[in-house]
């Protein structure tokens, strides 16, 4: 997401090395002087939403979010949770507010439309799409971006509580996929809610304003598993970003597992191996390593049905990736017949 027009950012120091065990929930080292925040989407991450992005705490032209890893992006100054599609989208994913506040400003009636869209108009001075801030006193406040289009459910000047809906979900402002882009700032200047002070090093949460729930249910994972399934061909990324991908037939042409990944490092390697139900192989690929870090990558394998079609039962994809010669990331999915 590029800049919002309300927000400035001074990033004062970049990581150094260290960090928590892979998958461990990040810890709070002292009560926060801000507020405490609940996770701001209605979802359930791992499951119905997961993290794109986080702050970016690099203060040169390179990226690093709080754990000094590649899940963020150049002046990024927020957290983006992503829901798995558009159809996702449109069955409807609130927004809640995050802590106790009041409505200090919003805007409505933004096009959800890609900005990749050939129908997308201009987003300048509107990057945020429609979008609300509440002001939690003392300095502080939140801003949520990219929600649909006459979702909002709340005024300017409305008091709201903590994991009160606010919106849903959108794709509106400069953004081509559905999201919400979720920004903390204290006194006009961006603040990580993972770590809070912006001048201090490490790689690993520190006085992270997010509540105890929040925190365990926002462990930092090496990348996820956005969307899988089977398909009875090849699989575009519009296609399943609509969430217009039907599951295979048994006398569909073919037999196609599918899975889009998000957050994947440069050297990464996946694998994708399809089993048929009494356990043979019939389709595997590897690739190559990647030549860098991907937001998202779309990988499937498959293989052409037989004349009589595909035998009864249970067919099975495995999916995993290997970083530094460990598996970081594995999904096991199937289709029975």
């Amino acid at each position: 997401m590029k800049p919002s027009p309300l927000a400035a950012l001074v990033l004062l120091a970049a990581c150094s090395p260290a960090g928590q065990s892979q998958g461990e929930p990040p810890q709070a080292a002292e009560a926060p002087a801000g507020p405490q925040l609940v996770f701001p989407v209605d979802c359930v991450l791992g499951q119905t939403c997961e993290i794109q992005n986080y702050v970016d705490r690099d203060p040169g032209p390179g990226a690093k979010d709080y754990r000094c890893e590649e899940r963020t992006y150049q002046d990024h100054k927020g957290v983006d949770i992503r829901v798995p599609s558009m159809a996702a989208q449109r069955a409807g994913v609130y927004v809640l507010a995050a802590a106790p506040g009041v409505v200090a400003r919003l805007r409505d009636g933004v096009a959800d439309v890609s900005v990749r869209s050939a129908d997308a108009s201009p987003v300048d001075g509107m990057e945020c799409g429609n979008g609300v801030v509440i002001d939690h006193g003392e300095g502080w406040e939140t801003q949520y971006c990219h929600l649909a289009r006459n979702s909002l459910l709340v005024r300017q000047g409305e008091q709201v509580q903590a994991g009160q809906a606010i919106a849903r979900i959108g794709l509106s402002g400069n953004t081509e996929y559905p999201h919400l882009h979720f920004t903390v700032r204290r006194d006009g200047q961006v603040v990580d809610p993972f770590a809070p002070d912006m001048s201090a090093g490490g790689c690993a949460a520190r006085g992270a304003l997010w509540s105890p729930a929040a925190l365990k249910a926002m462990a930092y994972r090496e990348g996820a598993v956005l969307n899988t399934g089977f398909s009875s061909g090849a699989v575009s990324m519009e296609a399943l970003e609509d969430g217009g991908v039907a599951d295979a037939a048994q006398h569909a042409p073919a037999l196609v597992a599918y899975v889009r990944a998000i957050g994947l490092e440069g050297g990464d390697v996946q694998h994708l191996k399809v089993l048929a139900p009494d356990g043979t192989v019939l389709a595997e690929t590897a690739e190559e390593p990647l030549d860098r870090a991907k937001a998202q990558y779309l990988l499937y394998a498959g293989r052409r049905t037989p004349a009589e079609g595909w035998p009864p039962g249970a067919y099975r994809a495995q999916y995993w990736v290997e970083r530094g010669g460990q598996r970081v990331l594995e999904r096991e999915f199937q289709l029975a017949f």
